[in-house]
């Protein structure tokens, strides 16, 4: 359901998260967080997310009413002109289509293996805080059936802004654990038989496409400029680089998670 309501001021303290989306620490401790463009807003109201509002230009109305009319809140929705999205905001935001979502309940890690299908096929993250980034590792996360993103406790809140709209709204169906201690669930899943890999520049001894991968797998990944910490190291199974020319030393950690993904699913005969 929605109730639709026409703005022309900023002034309105139901608007705040969208003046405020630039300068995220309210919002995150609200547990809210800002979509925006029509495909993330349509996957946010196609999802699970509980949706606290919308701000649209007219012309969306009607592409996003049947949504909005199934949802189970009765939400708010905001219409306003061009210029005035633009003093809302901050800038012009061209496609005119925004929303609020909340933060969904945690689901525990134990839960997941319940809910998965072997070969699990996990990803864990240490110290990643480019929100883009992240929202990159989402994508490519969805796109080749991870089953879970684990976030350790250094990495960034995964509903930055941008995280949120790099994910291109994989976000809301990318299942996702925040660890509160990585090297302790790495661990646990090691006690649960699967097999950690260290997606580690400077190992020698194994390179990727010698590294089975059809187990159950988690594969871990580090800060884009330290690689993964010696402790997260030392509670992996194996070390293992992606083989590079031209005395490249290191990819971008998406596009690594990326080549890591797809040798994954190759080898269990899923391209």
């Amino acid at each position: 359901m929605f109730q639709l309501r026409s703005v022309t001021t900023l002034e309105l303290p139901e608007l705040a998260p969208y003046r405020t989306m630039r300068r995220p620490t309210p919002q995150l401790g609200e547990r809210i967080f800002v979509a925006e463009g029509d495909k993330v807003v349509r996957r946010l109201l196609e999802s699970d997310f509980p949706v606290v509002s919308a701000l649209f230009l007219e012309k969306w109305i009607g592409e996003f009413a049947a949504l909005l009319e199934a949802r189970p809140e009765n939400i708010p929705v905001y219409v306003t002109s061009k210029e005035c999205m633009a003093e809302i905001i901050g800038f012009e935001m061209y496609q005119g289509a925004l929303a609020v979502g909340q933060f969904p309940a945690p689901i525990p890690l134990e839960t997941w293996f319940e809910r998965s299908t072997r070969p699990l096929l996990f990803v864990a993250l240490e110290e990643l805080n480019n929100a883009d980034n992240l929202g990159v590792v989402f994508r490519n996360c969805a796109a080749f059936g991870v089953q879970l993103l684990i976030l350790g406790e250094t990495c960034s809140t995964p509903y930055m802004r941008r995280t949120v709209r790099n994910s291109m709204g994989t976000i809301f169906k990318q299942p996702l654990v925040e660890s509160g201690n990585l090297i302790e669930t790495l661990r646990q899943l090691r006690r649960r038989g699967v097999r950690c890999i260290a997606a580690h520049g400077p190992a020698q001894r194994i390179t990727l496409s010698h590294c089975d991968l059809t187990q159950d797998t988690c594969i871990v990944l580090g800060n884009e400029g330290l690689g993964l910490s010696p402790e997260v190291l030392a509670v992996c199974d194996e070390q293992v680089a992606i083989p590079m020319a031209n005395a490249v030393d290191s990819l971008n950690l998406a596009n690594a998670a990326a080549v890591f993904l797809y040798e994954a699913r190759r080898q269990r005969g899923l391209t």
